[in-house]
């Protein structure tokens, strides 16, 4: 300790590393933004730039500080501290724009969020401001990427988007999460929850199709059309294959990628709510991808590069009309699961699992989640699915057969018992 500056009582150097540390941190929140503030304008000459690395990195240990006095004084002194140095970032940003008009304030809320985020670290919430000063930093960034984006949105894409913040943000925690209804088998949250979590997978594979661009390859339009809806990209590629766009082996290719995506897709939505199931599917649903998988590969290198650049059209991403059909059919399934095991037993269950899988494996998976409270009852419920898997491929064997012509019908077909065939014997195996 240096002479003549006296120690205070009651406290040692070792009581004030935390502060030290909260302020270091404090520190690096603003040195990150900065390093992406100053790359930035890094071609600007000195002195041109109203902030950069070392003035974010002080406003970063500014919020610090002032959250440490704040700590021992009242947090009224940090909203004026708050309060001045937006003050002074809109003043400087106003100088600026003397100099070279811009309209964009991104500065000077990105210099608020360093003083925010300064202050957090000293106040016991340095996890949560370091969290948000590299999401900050990402965004600050990705400027460019998220500016094209914005400019390939189309407006229903735009309205969708907003349904479906609508259904996730605004209804779901609206809802009770309790049981009601005959055999108390009807639970509103859950029963929603069910609805966004198919409605968001839809939307991602919907946009990730999107981002993929002009066709790149039908592996690519096949897993990501799948993802949405594995029924719709195998009647899209059936029609293309009806007006000889394109030969039958990348056709058949492309439906059973698309046909394969189902499988993860369903473990995925399995996973969300019960392990139990998951793992008890996990193997059957596993081989059968690999199989649909092999299949596809097969077809793909007997086949021709797809000469058309047209893309595989699927729906809107999310429509609010759809999402309350799909509700209704869930709370129809889960009702009648119910009765038809209370009634029939298994028998009923597995005849429900057949006429479900005719058109979609979301609704009767999510329905049987909640009947996996013993291991009888997750036998039933993992064959009644794998049943509901086996319908639905012969569909699609259907529908190729159907709309694309006998020798689509005849790829698919024998890909579809092949793929069917293993489900069942690992099934028995495992």
């Amino acid at each position: 300790m240096l002479a003549g500056i006296p120690k205070p009582k009651g406290v040692t150097p070792i009581e004030h590393l935390p502060t030290f540390y909260a302020l270091g941190l404090s520190l690096a929140q603003g040195l990150l933004i900065g390093l992406e503030r100053g790359w930035k304008e890094r071609e600007q000459a000195e002195g041109a730039r109203v902030a950069g690395i070392r003035t974010f990195g002080l406003i970063g240990l500014l919020g610090g500080v002032w959250g440490v006095l704040a700590d021992e004084l009242g947090v009224a002194l940090l909203a004026v501290a708050f309060a001045l140095i937006g003050l002074v970032l809109i003043a400087a940003h106003a100088v600026s724009q003397l100099r070279e008009p811009r309209v964009g304030i991104t500065g000077v809320v990105a210099g608020l969020l360093t003083f925010a985020f300064g202050a957090m670290a000293t106040l016991g919430f340095g996890t949560i401001a370091a969290v948000g000063a590299v999401v900050t930093t990402l965004l600050l960034g990705a400027k460019p990427t998220l500016h094209a984006w914005v400019r390939r949105l189309e407006e229903p894409e735009f309205y969708a988007t907003l349904k479906l913040l609508v259904i996730s943000v605004v209804i779901l925690p609206l809802l009770p999460n309790e049981s009601f209804g005959p055999w108390e088998a009807l639970n509103p949250y859950q029963i929603w929850w069910m609805v966004v979590l198919v409605a968001g997978i839809s939307y991602v594979g919907y946009f990730a199709m999107k981002i993929v661009g002009e066709r790149k390859g039908i592996v690519f339009t096949g897993l990501f059309a799948g993802l949405a809806s594995s029924t719709a990209a195998t009647v899209h590629f059936a029609r293309l294959a009806r007006s000889g766009q394109a030969s039958g082996n990348i056709l058949a290719a492309g439906i059973l990628v698309a046909s394969a995506t189902m499988f993860p897709r369903v473990l995925v939505i399995a996973a969300v709510f019960s392990w139990s199931l998951t793992t008890a599917l996990l193997w059957p649903m596993l081989a059968m991808m690999a199989v649909n998988y092999l299949a596809a590969a097969f077809f793909w290198h007997r086949s021709q590069p797809w000469p058309s650049r047209e893309r595989a059209r699927i729906a809107n991403p999310f429509e609010l009309k759809p999402a309350l059909v799909f509700a209704a059919l869930l709370t129809a399934i889960m009702l009648l699961s119910r009765a038809l095991a209370d009634r029939f037993g298994d028998a009923g269950i597995y005849l429900l699992a057949a006429f479900s899988g005719m058109a979609d494996l979301a609704a009767i998976t999510l329905s049987l989640v909640n009947m996996v409270d013993d291991p009888l009852r997750l036998s039933v419920a993992a064959l009644a699915i794998l049943i509901a898997a086996f319908v639905n491929a012969l569909v699609k064997a259907g529908l190729a057969l159907g709309i694309g012509g006998l020798w689509l019908g005849i790829r698919i077909g024998l890909a579809t018992l092949l793929v069917i065939l293993t489900g069942v014997t690992t099934w028995f195996l495992v």
